[in-house]
């Protein structure tokens, strides 16, 4: 035994030392080995309890720890009884160690975590004995509590009386606290133990834990008393720490399990003056134990409302929460700006504590059925809303928000009772919900010391946090009392902003407020209208006589005031970023408004373009304005003239040179410069918008076309020059900068195309055209730098782009283009570039229509077979999965594109006929499979038109169809195909996707019906449903529905008539 024990600690003491490396992995295994033994308790137990010759353990403490993980590992999830030997000595080892250490020693005081771990592994042995084994075991506990005879002691032994307390806390926690037991993996055996653990315990030894513990605690109170009367020095102040420590951790202790034993013991005439007593003691962490005993006391759950209602009268915990509230925060004012972060703590936990006492006294009145016990508790609760909302208006967050759970479910009482009843609110309530509103109103406001500008982030983000929590609270009082939310509101908006107006000098965050509150009002005013009737009490107005209508005669509704108010006061220009970045975010938001008071637009744009705004000297603020002016410009631009547009346009200018910002790689080696670079957030980002704004600008002078060709020249000019040289620049890939550049003006020119209206199809009589021209020298500028540099994935994104817009701004003017834009962009492909190169033809498509015929020609062969061979490639991982899937849709919306812009005759020409039938193939197969309902959809639409194109009859006699015989490929594998997919087990027609391919199965078949005429329907009733073996009454039926009805009625029936023959199959 002697040498398996002092191997055991030198494996310990070699595995805690990784510089040993070279025995290091073997004292590992060997230790582990040694746990495999299941008589490693002995050697783990010896290692712990062995005395040393000076009178304390002879192992070290890292040892020592490890030998109680041992007996841990052999205690913990035990649940059949330990036999006598082992229990006997277990039992003798830990009383023999807690006498000789805890009574006569040190209790560790060299390592004091030992204590800890010794209590919770003491837990554990008690655990799986005290049931059978061990029922005397709170009684030899508390007979070493007691000072021994043979010392001069008088006093309860603190180190055994803290022993205790963690013992009975780390009880409490395994066999009672909720939150543990759901952190550990569920075992049934283990919870049926400690719901017998914790019964028995209720029934032999609850009182008598419950007396220990409330003796103890009041044994260290009078000795506090005794120690501060005398004033603490020396060993007079370690005994004042000393009992400090035994009455915190004894409150502990009995707040660990008021919960679960009965009440009567922890509830009475003797503790509840001493808890009161304990809640205004001169020590935190007491007073913080306190307060968390009350709270598990007050929550506590009892089977009668009346017993809980007595409960809290005799707490009386109302008046004292009033009193401690007061004292607290006179305490908290008299501090000023000097933060006492345990006393703040004090305050957070007495407002846990009303918080509960509320939610009792709310469950009262809102549950209970008798009357008497109701009214009561009403009473009580409304004598605690003062105090709430006193630790709602607390200064510091934290302690604010204790108390949210209780106003949510106050103000979810009065909901309900505002539902239920049409009589008018009651006064008291009126006049808590007044001042529950004021004190909302103050807490939005930011700490006048914080700079939001500057802080950090989790701060910042948590103030948001609470800011939105407020506006919760405030949209429950708008529901009950919609008038007084808005009027408070708008009256405090608007005083703000015309003291501000008339000179007086406000704070920060006051003007901040105010704009806020401008900014939301939208959303509190649930009852404006919609568009500009929510600022305008205007009448309706069709809405093509909109813009003759000059509304400056209609008088403002509230938000329409708040709005003129905040745009006349000036506050734009308070110095201060915040204030002023509210503001723009406000009229930006909000930009119906100036449709009703033109005479707001240039004084807020003005604001935009000054200094605090688009010329900011910051590049944060900057980049959020950019968008916001893009965004107020797109909302109003048919409110700004022409003058006013140059006018603008000229003020940006020389924000129109495109930054270039290389970001910083974490592995250089690895990572694409270039596209690290356009994929990393930079204020070229923002800076697009900017350009997007220019190109709207530049659109409102298409009255004046000469002239709107020039701004967009002088505009588009610099950035083409600056486009030629850096061309040029590019000698190489390790030209980063100049090709970098080449991207950012070709996504700016493409943004600026953006800004204009799209090109109409058709094109209505009188229709202006922008200037074509420009955007022709553009587009073919563009093209040239693609030619030159189209090894570049960078550069083909950033053209795609581009063209995109420039095709919707332009139509077909730069169809010339399209041919050699699509064999640069193929010159150089990347697999993942496949499926936005399709979504970029399918554009073109839509905006070139005929015209894109030769390309499409030249192209939908090769690109047939390049993603046929991906689809057939084998999936090996999600990643795969996902560009599978996206391909095959990008790919089947082409091919529905292309037929549905009547281009079908690019898939049957000389060049493209031969692949037809390896198309319709592979539309058959992705029409088969219903793991990817969306795309089994598409197939099916595709199947369907090609019907509508190819399978009509010949109009002449004589004439030959377009795809001679296509009808019989329809016959023969298509509409078998359809029936064979709904009678698949995996086609699941309670899945909304599915039922939404069933829709498009029922038009396919109908388009066959109704294309194919009479043919198709002797096809379907005499040869092809006879051969599924359907009756002949309801093949008739079915196609004589299919015939007959319209397409929305055919869907239901045959969506309908699926699922009954489904659900009787």
């Amino acid at each position: 035994m002697e040498q398996d024990l002092n191997q055991f600690v030198q494996a310990i003491l070699i595995a805690s030392d990784p510089t040993q490396s070279s025995l290091h992995q073997q004292a590992l295994e060997y230790l582990s080995a040694v746990q495999q033994n299941s008589s490693a308790w002995r050697l783990a137990l010896a290692v712990f309890v062995e005395p040393g010759p000076d009178g304390g353990r002879k192992h070290p403490p890292q040892v020592r720890f490890f030998a109680l993980r041992v007996l841990d590992e052999f205690l913990d999830n035990r649940f059949e009884p330990l036999d006598d030997e082992t229990f006997q000595a277990l039992r003798q080892s830990v009383l023999n160690y807690i006498q000789t250490e805890y009574l006569y020693g040190t209790a560790e005081a060299d390592a004091s975590f030992l204590r800890n771990k010794f209590a919770h592994t003491l837990t554990l042995l008690f655990l799986c004995t005290y049931i059978d084994k061990w029922p005397t075991f709170f009684n030899d506990f508390f007979a070493l509590i007691h000072p021994p005879e043979s010392t001069s002691q008088t006093t309860f032994n603190p180190h055994v009386s803290l022993l205790l307390f963690h013992i009975i806390l780390e009880i409490s926690g395994e066999v009672a606290d909720q939150l543990i037991k759901s952190a550990r993996q569920y075992s049934a055996a283990r919870q049926a133990r400690d719901t017998r653990v914790r019964d028995a315990v209720r029934e032999r030894d609850a009182a008598r834990i419950n007396e220990a513990v409330l003796t103890i605690v009041a044994d260290g109170v009078e000795r506090m008393s005794r120690l501060r009367k005398d004033g603490a020095a020396g060993s007079s102040e370690r005994e004042l720490d000393s009992a400090i420590e035994v009455v915190d951790w004894g409150v502990r202790t009995f707040a660990s399990y008021v919960g679960w034993i009965d009440i009567n013991l922890t509830v009475t005439r003797d503790t509840v003056p001493l808890l009161f007593t304990l809640l205004s003691d001169p020590s935190l962490p007491i007073r913080l134990a306190t307060a968390l005993a009350l709270t598990r006391i007050v929550a506590k759950g009892l089977k009668e409302p009346g017993d809980k209602l007595q409960l809290i009268k005799v707490l009386s915990l109302g008046q004292v929460l009033d009193a401690l509230e007061k004292k607290t925060r006179s305490e908290q004012t008299s501090r000023g700006s000097n933060t006492d972060e345990g006393e703040e703590s004090y305050r957070e936990a007495l407002g846990k504590l009303l918080n509960v006492l509320g939610l009792e006294l709310c469950k009262l009145t809102d549950e209970c059925p008798d009357e008497s016990i109701r009214s009561e508790a009403s009473q009580l609760l409304n004598q605690i809303l003062p105090v709430m909302l006193r630790f709602m208006a607390d200064e510091y967050d934290d302690t604010c928000s204790t108390v949210f759970p209780l106003l949510q479910t106050i103000l979810l009482s009065y909901k309900r009772q505002r539902k239920s009843s049409p009589e008018p609110l009651d006064p008291t309530k009126r006049s808590f919900l007044s001042s529950l509103l004021t004190v909302i109103l103050e807490k939005l406001k930011w700490d006048e010391e914080s700079d939001p500008e500057d802080m950090d982030e989790d701060d910042k983000a948590a103030f948001e946090e609470l800011r939105k929590e407020l506006r919760t609270f405030m949209d429950s009082i708008l529901m009950i009392d919609p008038e007084l939310v808005t009027d408070s509101v708008r009256t405090l908006a608007l005083n703000t902003l015309t003291a501000y107006q008339n000179g007086v000098s406000l704070k920060w965050n006051d003007a901040e407020l105010a704009v806020y509150l401008v900014y939301i009002f939208g959303e509190i005013n649930k009852s404006g209208g919609k568009g500009r009737s929510a600022f305008c009490q205007a009448p309706a107005v069709q809405k093509d006589k909109r813009k003759e209508t000059d509304y400056s005669e209609y008088p403002l509704t509230s938000h329409g005031e708040m709005l003129y108010a905040l745009i006349q006061s000036g506050i734009s220009a308070y110095p201060h970023r915040t204030v002023v970045m509210q503001f723009f975010e406000t009229v930006a938001r909000y930009g119906d408004f100036f449709k009703v008071r033109k005479e707001c637009i240039m004084p807020t744009l003005q604001a935009m373009l000054d200094v605090q705004g688009l010329h900011s000297p910051e590049s944060s603020t900057r980049s959020r304005v950019y968008y916001l002016f893009y965004r107020f410009i797109r909302e109003d631009r048919n409110e700004i003239s022409p003058e006013v547009a140059v006018s603008l346009l000229e003020s940006i200018r020389d924000l129109l040179v495109i930054q270039v910002e290389l970001p910083e790689l974490e592995n250089p080696e690895s990572q694409d410069i270039l596209q690290e670079a356009v994929s990393a957030p930079t204020i070229f980002d923002s800076q697009l918008y900017l350009f997007e704004a220019t190109g709207t600008l530049v659109s409102l002078l298409h009255k004046t076309p000469d002239q709107a060709a020039a701004l967009l020249l002088s505009v588009v000019r610099p950035l083409l020059d600056e486009l030629s040289v850096s061309l040029q620049a590019v000698k190489g890939s390790s030209d980063v900068l100049p090709i970098l550049r080449v991207h950012h003006i070709i996504m700016a020119l493409g943004n600026i195309a953006k800004g204009f209206p799209e090109y109409p199809n058709p094109v209505p009589e009188g229709y202006v055209a922008p200037p074509l021209d420009v955007f022709r020298e553009v587009g073919q500028a563009i093209l040239v730098c693609l030619e030159a540099m189209n090894v570049f994935r960078v550069v083909r994104d950033a053209t795609r782009f581009a063209f995109a817009r420039i095709l919707a701004t332009t139509g077909s003017t730069v169809a010339q283009l399209i041919p050699a834009l699509m064999a640069n962009l193929l010159a150089h492909f990347e697999p993942t570039e496949l499926i936005d190169f399709m979504n970029f033809i399918g554009l073109s498509i839509h905006k070139l229509q005929e015209d894109m015929m030769d390309v499409l020609d030249q192209l939908i062969g090769p690109l047939s077979a390049h993603i046929n061979g991906i689809l057939a490639q084998p999936v090996t991982g999600t990643d795969d999965q996902v560009t599978h899937t996206d391909t095959k849709r990008a790919y089947l919306g082409l091919l529905n594109s292309i037929i549905s812009s009547k281009l079908h005759t690019v898939f049957v020409s000389d060049r493209n006929k031969a692949q037809l039938e390896n198309l319709l193939e592979s539309m058959l197969r992705l029409a088969e499979d219903p793991s990817d309902p969306t795309s089994e959809k598409a197939a099916f639409s595709f199947l369907g038109r090609c019907v509508t194109v190819w399978a009509e009859p010949t109009k002449t006699p004589g004439a030959q169809q377009v795809l001679p015989g296509f009808e019989r490929f329809v016959y023969e594998r298509v509409v078998p195909t359809a029936f064979a997919v709904i009678s698949l087990p995996q086609f699941n027609i309670k899945d909304g996707q599915i039922v939404v391919v069933l829709q498009e199965i029922a038009n396919f078949l109908q388009t066959v019906s109704k294309t194919r005429g009479q043919e198709a329907f002797d096809f379907f009733v005499s040869v092809f449903l006879p051969s599924q073996n359907w009756p002949q009454a309801t093949a008739l039926e079915f196609a004589t529905k299919m015939r007959e009805l319209d397409g929305k009625a055919f869907r239901k029936y045959f969506t309908d008539f699926v699922r009954a023959s489904r659900a009787g199959s």
